[in-house]
């Protein structure tokens, strides 16, 4: 059975490969149910802390666990998966929905999902092969420093009318206000956060999310008996139904379908739904698109090693493509697969996308049943969530690593597109990071390409013999045929052995070119053990024999014997 899109692409592919191609048992069922229920806990108060985070209200992240949970799992290609909101898309979410409100936060969030669908059905799925481990741990560190630093507002219960975009100008605001410090968010944040470092060590099945945040809770119904307040969710969201109803927190119904169009925005005026409008989304929605193909494609590898199992690249492209399409019609905002919440799942036991599917009903249930005292999660306990996220996010034992071993130039491009994402934002800090990496790359490939002469070379004979190794490529080329110019002066014989030459492009043919255009007349020019790329570009470029000019041999002591300059020869330069 194969659903496909296109001829070679397919949709459902986890699907189809866990619980059709092989017997979905009872056994299986019930590994997914108790792995689908492990993770339900961890997403839950995630999403409403990561959907908090991005600017919108709570319940919006467990819309988008729900909604785009269930699609993607459905439709995706890797089978452990879980996806829901993550704390990398907080830092552009954020500035997102400050301007354009949870409107234009949604349609972004389309037009990512359909930028996504296209690079499925474009076979982008081997993307994540072309962005080196520097870019990646140097963005993904930037963006765990930039969500820590969003998060010391509500972890100290400081008191600020207004929070500067530029990361410097939010560093010098935050340490302004700390006089504001409130006693009891600080010690609900600090007892929540010390609850999330020190649960991993009691070694126990079940995660550490929920007792943090109960916890938490604990701290601020003690100090409430002593007159102290704390924000919660509900002192600072809250609801109108479409009967009118109003109410503190979250609405205690399932997600409701919506056209993201009709939503006001920021300042209560009528969205205006324009070209100039989807322009401005543009940068956002490609960033979120990126970045949701590098971390959906990463967590698939990641779960690849756990498990054993192979994803399908494109088909976990289209999925991420459909989920991000589907979840803002309901409400959902930008959504990608999860490393932390997968990993869970596969230790959890799952066996399948059906663990996910679990994951995203559990969800919805909670919506229906425990709204009410969601209200009452305090708002410094979900900043100490997203502090603990962001440090495991920023793997800083392997930054550090790579600083102590990694050669010059990739501790160079970490640091820059680190300082690049957290002083301007992704999108640049990876364009600049595999740009800079991509010249670096070249340049030690480059580097690598060398002349190096014979033994066969004889001075009396007017006979020059090199071999070249390494690429002649345009960063190559010129500075390989300077030098044998330099080698070449007073031989009137001139033989290249190009057996180590993997590859000739049209700089290093223009390069080739030049050098023969500046031989001396009475300059023979020899090329042999040309293998079939550079061949290939010599016969498109119509480089022929020209007699007492140019010419091919097979070999160097083909070449000698045949130009007269050596008697039978039987080995090879």
């Amino acid at each position: 059975m194969k659903i496909s899109t296109f001829k070679g692409l397919s949709l459902f592919t986890a699907l189809i490969d866990s619980c059709w191609k092989q017997p979905y048992s009872v056994s299986r069922l019930i590994k997914d149910t108790i792995a689908g229920i492990t993770v339900g806990i961890i997403a839950i108060p995630l999403a409403m802390a990561l959907a908090i985070g991005s600017g919108v209200a709570p319940q919006y992240g467990l819309y988008t666990a729900a909604i785009a949970g269930i699609v993607i799992a459905v439709t995706g290609g890797s089978r452990f998966s879980v996806s829901g909101p993550t704390a990398a898309f907080v830092v552009i979410l954020y500035p997102v929905s400050q301007q354009f409100g949870l409107g234009g936060l949604l349609i972004a969030t389309l037009m990512s999902g359909i930028i996504l669908l296209a690079m499925g059905l474009a076979r982008f799925g081997k993307l994540i092969e072309y962005i080196p481990i520097s870019v990646v741990l140097g963005f993904t560190s930037g963006i765990a420093i930039t969500i820590a630093t969003m998060q010391v507002k509500d972890f100290f219960g400081l008191t600020m009318a207004h929070v500067p975009e530029n990361y410097v100008d939010k560093v010098i605001a935050l340490v302004r206000a700390m006089p504001t410090i409130n006693l009891s968010d600080t010690l609900i944040g600090v007892t929540t956060l010390l609850v999330l470092i020190y649960w991993p060590k009691l070694k126990l099945r079940l995660p550490g999310h929920l007792p943090a945040v109960i916890a938490g809770m604990l701290v601020m119904l003690v100090l409430s008996l002593f007159g102290m307040e704390a924000a919660t969710i509900g002192s600072r969201f809250s609801y109108t139904l479409a009967d009118g109803t109003q109410g503190a927190g979250i609405p205690p119904i399932l997600p409701q379908f919506i056209l993201p169009w009709n939503l006001p925005t920021p300042d209560g005026k009528e969205f205006v739904f324009s070209w100039a409008t989807i322009t401005a989304l543009m940068p956002a929605a490609f960033s979120m698109a990126m970045l949701g193909a590098i971390e959906s494609l990463l967590c698939a590898v990641v779960l690849d090693g756990m498990t054993g199992k192979k994803h399908n690249s494109n088909g976990e492209l289209l999925g991420q493509g459909l989920g991000n399409i589907t979840a803002p019609f309901f409400g959902g905002i930008t959504a990608t697969a999860a490393i932390a919440r997968s990993a869970a799942n596969v230790r959890a036991g799952a066996t399948s996308p059906v663990s996910a599917i679990i994951h995203s009903l559990l969800v919805l249930l909670t919506l229906l049943i425990l709204a009410p005292l969601l209200s009452y999660l305090p708002l410094a306990a979900m900043s100490a969530l997203l502090l603990m996220v962001a440090w495991n996010m920023s793997e800083a034992a392997k930054v550090i690593e790579l600083i102590r071993r990694a050669p010059k130039d990739d501790i160079i491009v970490l640091l820059l597109c680190l300082s690049l994402t957290v002083l301007f934002d992704m999108v640049i800090a990876i364009s600049v990071g595999i740009v800079l990496a991509s010249l670096l790359f070249m340049r030690r490939i480059a580097n690598m390409t060398r002349l190096s002469e014979s033994s066969y070379t004889d001075h009396d004979k007017g006979l020059l013999v090199v071999r070249v190794n390494g690429p002649l490529f345009f960063a190559a080329a010129e500075r390989i045929f300077d030098d044998l110019k330099v080698k070449s002066s007073g031989y009137h014989t001139i033989v290249m052995q190009w057996d180590a030459v993997p590859v000739l492009d049209a700089g290093g043919l223009k390069a080739f070119r030049r050098f023969i255009d500046e031989a001396g007349v009475d300059t023979h020019i020899v090329v042999t053990d040309i293998p079939f790329q550079p061949l290939k570009t010599l016969a498109r470029a119509r480089i022929v024999p020209v007699e007492n000019k140019i010419s091919f041999y097979p070999s160097v002591s083909k070449a000698l014997i045949e130009l007269g300059l050596m008697d039978g020869v039987t080995s090879e330069a």
